[in-house]
């Protein structure tokens, strides 16, 4: 079935500045913009993120990467996909390999760009892209930084998709994935 094409209707920045700038991490910029109605938001704020990649690693046995940590801005611990930011001059590719090895010591493997998303268009600049990496296997240990507290978890596709029904994993980024990857394969 055919949807229909969108049609872009940009809005009109009258005025910007950068109000916030912490580092690689996180710039604001507060504008003043006007829609195609004419209609004018004088306040309108856009979060700059560097972009992101999440990774759906599966063994050789086919049995699934994950992770558990800590998050701070929630205080609790969930399951996730190894995650992390894409540094300047990697391409998305190489910023998941890179995450895997580094957080889970899981390298190698066949890997394609498996989903894309905007993690909040309506005030984030960046994306979020999801690999699909079959095949891993363990060949080092984990290299963690300093402020990453990362338990590794080999789980089979079916205890993730629990997890998943059970609220374990309430990253968005990182379940929107998880869903697509079970519907393709007919997993409910």
């Amino acid at each position: 079935m055919a949807y229909p094409k969108l049609v872009n209707r940009p809005w009109k920045v009258v005025k910007s500045e950068n109000i916030l700038h912490i580092g690689p991490w996180l710039s604001v910029r507060q504008e003043c913009v006007e829609m195609p109605s004419g209609t004018q938001i004088p306040t309108w704020f856009v979060f700059e993120f560097p972009d992101w990649i999440n990774v759906i690693a599966l063994t050789k046995d086919g049995q699934m990467v994950m992770e558990d940590q800590y998050r701070h801005a929630l205080g609790e611990t969930h399951y996730e996909l190894v995650a992390g930011v894409i540094d300047p001059g990697e391409t998305p590719l190489q910023a998941a390999q890179r995450e895997l090895s580094e957080e889970t010591g899981y390298e190698g493997g066949e890997w394609k760009l498996f989903m894309t998303l905007s993690p909040n268009p309506t005030n984030h600049n960046n994306l979020s892209y999801t690999f699909l990496a079959t095949g891993v296997e363990k060949r080092r240990e984990q290299h963690l930084e300093k402020t990453e507290d990362i338990h590794v978890d080999i789980l089979s596709p079916e205890q993730v998709l629990e997890m998943l029904r059970d609220g374990e994993i309430i990253q968005a980024l990182h379940a929107a994935p998880l869903w697509k990857f079970f519907a393709e394969r007919g997993m409910k």
